[in-house]
C-alpha cells in the first residue's frame, strides 16, 4: 500500500511539473550512444542554470518510469532497476545516472526528460549498444596479480589509482572467455555516510567512509580464481582496475614455492660463486705484481734498460778518455820568431 501511494504521489508531481511548464522553453540534446558496460553512465546534464524540479528516465521498452529523481521526495525505481541505478548528481542541473549489474536487457533506448524552473523542461535520448566481443580478441590487462592456495583466506582491495572524487565503487566477478560479468556487490556514497548493497555471496565485503573497498575470501576454491574488477564512479566518469587471482591446490602451492626456493638458492650460489671468482682473480693478480717488483729489487740487473741513459753512456765512449789520450802521438807547429828576424836583417845589408 505504502509503495502504491509512493507511486502516485510521483505520478502527481510529474504532472503538475509537466502542466506548470507546458507553455515553457523545452530543448532537446543531441543524441548519444552508449557501449554496454559494468558501470555505463548515461548522461543528462543541464547547460543552463537553475531550479531542478523533477528528473525522470524512461526506456522503449518500460511502461513506467525506471528511474525518478524529485528534490524534496527522494527517488524511486523500476522493481527491475532498483539496486542497480544511482544518480550521479555531480551538480545541481545534473540528472545522470549510472547502470550497474548490467545485462543484455540493458540495451535499449533511453530518454532523459529533466524539469527546472523558470527555464523549462531539458530532454536527451541515449541508445545503449551491445559491444562486439571476440572471444580471440577479447582480452583482459590485470593490475595487480594474486596467488592464494585452497582453503586459504585472502582479501581483494580495490585500489583507485586514477584522479577525480569517488561517488560510487561496485566490483564484478569478469568472464575472460567473452567479457561478462555478474556483480558482487556496491558501495555508493550519501549524505548521511556509505550504502552497501550486496549482490553476491561471494564472500565479506567491507567498504569505508573514505569509499575503500575490499572483498575478504575465506576457505578458497579452484572457482574463487579470475578476474575482478573494481569499477569507480568519480565526477571524471567511471574508471576500472582490475585483479587476477590465481588460485592452486595445496600440494602445488608447496610444490610452486619449493621450486621458487630451490631458484632463488641457486641463483643466491651462482651469485656467491661468481663474486667469489672475482676477489680471486683480483687477489692472483696483486700477488703477481707484488712479486715481479720483489724480484726486481732482488735483482736490479733484470731491471729494464733505459735507453736515453745508454746512449749519452756510449756518446762518452765515442769521445775518448784521458787514458787512450797519452798513447797517441802528439804534432804541435811552432812559430820560431827569431830566425825570421835574422834573415831580413841579411837582405838589408
Amino acid at each position: 500500500m505504502v509503495a502504491v501511494q509512493k507511486d502516485y504521489w510521483y505520478f502527481m508531481v510529474l504532472m503538475m511539473s509537466l502542466c506548470l511548464l507546458k507553455g515553457s522553453f523545452q530543448m532537446k540534446a543531441p543524441e548519444t550512444t552508449v557501449t554496454l558496460q559494468e558501470g555505463m553512465i548515461l548522461d543528462c546534464l543541464c547547460p543552463w542554470d537553475g531550479q531542478l524540479t523533477m528528473v525522470s528516465w524512461t526506456k522503449k521498452s518500460l511502461s513506467q518510469p525506471l528511474a525518478v529523481y524529485h528534490p524534496q521526495l527522494g527517488t524511486n525505481y523500476a522493481p527491475s532497476y532498483d539496486g542497480r541505478v544511482a544518480f550521479v548528481k555531480s551538480t545541481t542541473m545534473d540528472g545522470s545516472i549510472s547502470i550497474m549489474n548490467v545485462s543484455l536487457s540493458d540495451i535499449g533506448h533511453y530518454h532523459c526528460s529533466l524539469q527546472t524552473y523558470p527555464q523549462g523542461s531539458w530532454t536527451k535520448d541515449t541508445f545503449v549498444e551491445r559491444r562486439a566481443i571476440t572471444t580471440n580478441n577479447f582480452s583482459i590487462q590485470p593490475y595487480t596479480e594474486l596467488v592464494a592456495a585452497e582453503n586459504d583466506n585472502l582479501t581483494i582491495k580495490c585500489d583507485h589509482v586514477h584522479e577525480g572524487e569517488v561517488y560510487q565503487v561496485s566490483l564484478e566477478k569478469v568472464d575472460p572467455k567473452d567479457g561478462s560479468s555478474n556483480i558482487i556487490a556496491t558501495c555508493q556514497m550519501l549524505n548521511d555516510g556509505v550504502e552497501l548493497k550486496e549482490f553476491s555471496s561471494e564472500g565479506r565485503v567491507n567498504c569505508t567512509d573514505a569509499m575503500e573497498f575490499s572483498l575478504q575470501l575465506t576457505s578458497i576454491i579452484e572457482d574463487d580464481g579470475g578476474f575482478y574488477r573494481c569499477n569507480f564512479t568519480t565526477d571524471a566518469g567511471v574508471q576500472s582496475t582490475t585483479v587476477l587471482l590465481t588460485t592452486r591446490s595445496a600440494q602445488e602451492f608447496r610444490s610452486f614455492w619449493n621450486m621458487l626456493y630451490v631458484y632463488i638458492g641457486v641463483g643466491v650460489a651462482g651469485g656467491a660463486l661468481l663474486i667469489g671468482l672475482v676477489l680471486l682473480v683480483t687477489w692472483a693478480n696483486k700477488r703477481k705484481r707484488k712479486r715481479e717488483e720483489y724480484r726486481i729489487k732482488l735483482h736490479p740487473d733484470k731491471r729494464q734498460r733505459n735507453h736515453y741513459e745508454h746512449s749519452c753512456v756510449y756518446d762518452r765512449m765515442k769521445k775518448g778518455t784521458r787514458t787512450g789520450a797519452r798513447d797517441k802521438e802528439i804534432y804541435v807547429n811552432f812559430h820560431i820568431v827569431k830566425a825570421h828576424e835574422k834573415h831580413k836583417r841579411k837582405q838589408k845589408r
